[in-house]
């Protein structure tokens, strides 16, 4: 149950029965706020735009809806009214993703009536939208003190400066990452880098999970979660070598810990064992504010080149491993969010170095595509929700990866990744 922000008194609200919420009612708990509204279910076409307006405005600074808990004008009191919940949940999640512009993501939860007649009442959480503001009918809503308004230009465009410095801000956190690539002065394969740090969260956050004595346990069962996760198995055609589960050997750093495959030791040294695949390491640090930070250094190979006189080779680029992990990563995030009881937003950025002039490996023949990468570096930083994490992590991959994709002309490929379709 994700909890309902009432006021400053009372920020943790999580009613689970009719009878909380007829407590809140009779306690005069209830008041629309800037982080609260409360409605009858919607029924007709107008209302459904009216709750997209609605919506929109809570995305800004994220709100919840309470669909079931009427106001009486007369009296300026609150009163139960259960709606019928068969098909509801569906409805408001359809009126998020088709009329707002972008779609939104949004969280629903029930609760049953005690009249046991299939009506109740539906608790709608907007999480504050990392691409907010959101249009509707070509408009900007953002959400005043009691109810919403249309937004003014210079709002939005400081709404959109705002996101824009803090995607500034998790670019150099990547760049940081790729700066002090332990394998940077190594062979001539790509690297992977991708970075997600909680915008929310205490400096502790993670400290049940890499303070804990079982640590490596801890996390590695919930790396194994994350790679068994059914929609990202059924969105991935391939998998990987080396993945996530690769990174088995143990170590404390600074404020954290990681895992890393057998060639990075203590230290972040990296000592080659003499083995074929040597170049390739996996590393995953998990910090004790929540950042997460995983190198992948087997990003491209070399292979024989058709083109080439006989005898030579080229790199090409393995585009699948940055959509395989990205989607990884993507799971891991959402369940540290649960382990450690976190609803709020992430921030997240994917980067590859030594890409200038390469191509993306055609796994279905011989011959890799024609399309070479014209600059060395990609660099792309969004903004994910909880929400966003459970129900939509293609928008998010898409977001990440779709400018490289659409570079080494593959994204088509990745279609089932990069979508929500169930």
């Amino acid at each position: 149950m994700t909890p309902i922000y009432l006021s400053s008194d009372n920020s943790r609200w999580m009613p689970k029965t009719e009878a909380d919420l007829q407590a809140a009612v009779d306690g005069g708990l209830f008041e629309e706020s800037h982080h609260l509204d409360l409605k009858k279910a919607p029924n007709s076409k107008g209302d459904n735009k009216e709750l997209a307006r609605d919506l929109a405005s809570f995305a800004v600074d994220g709100g919840t809806l309470i669909i079931g808990v009427q106001e009486n004008k007369d009296s300026r009191t609150f009163e139960l009214t259960p709606q019928p919940l068969n098909g509801l949940p569906e409805k408001i999640e359809q009126v998020a993703r088709t009329i707002p512009d972008p779609p939104l993501t949004v969280i629903t939860e029930e609760i049953s009536s005690a009249a046991a007649d299939g009506t109740g009442y539906l608790i709608v959480h907007i999480p504050a939208s990392p691409v907010a503001p959101h249009m509707v009918d070509n408009r900007y809503f953002g959400r005043g003190d009691k109810t919403k308004y249309q937004m003014a230009d210079a709002e939005v465009v400081a709404i959109h400066t705002r996101r824009r410095n803090t995607e500034a801000d998790t670019i150099t956190l990547l760049r940081k990452e790729m700066d002090e690539d332990p394998l940077r002065e190594v062979g001539a394969q790509s690297h992977l880098f991708l970075v997600a740090q909680p915008t929310a969260g205490r400096r502790d956050m993670c400290l049940p999970i890499t303070g804990a004595k079982d640590w490596n346990q801890r996390l590695r069962a919930l790396i194994q979660r994350a790679l068994q996760t059914p929609r990202t198995r059924a969105a991935l055609s391939t998998g990987f070598s080396p993945d996530l589960s690769s990174a088995h050997q143990d170590h404390r750093r600074a404020r954290g810990v990681a895992l890393s495959s057998s060639e990075l030791g203590a230290g972040r040294v990296y000592t080659p064992k003499g083995g074929a695949y040597d170049e390739s390491v996996v590393e995953l640090q998990l910090f004790e504010d929540g950042g997460l930070r995983l190198l992948m250094t087997r990003l491209s190979e070399d292979t024989s080149s058709p083109y080439e006189s006989p005898g030579e080779t080229e790199q090409v680029i393995f585009d699948a491993a940055v959509v395989i992990f990205t989607r990884h990563i993507l799971d891991l995030i959402r369940l540290i969010s649960e382990d450690v009881g976190y609803h709020g937003n992430w921030a997240v950025a994917v980067g590859a170095n030594r890409l200038r002039g390469r191509r993306r490996w055609n796994s279905s023949g011989t011959f890799p595509s024609n399309h070479r990468y014209s600059a060395d570096t990609y660099e792309e930083s969004t903004g994910a929700t909880l929400a966003e994490l459970s129900d939509a992590p293609g928008t998010v991959t898409r977001r990440l990866l779709g400018p490289l994709l659409r570079s080494l002309g593959s994204e088509e490929v990745f279609t089932k990744a990069l979508t929500d379709e169930e």
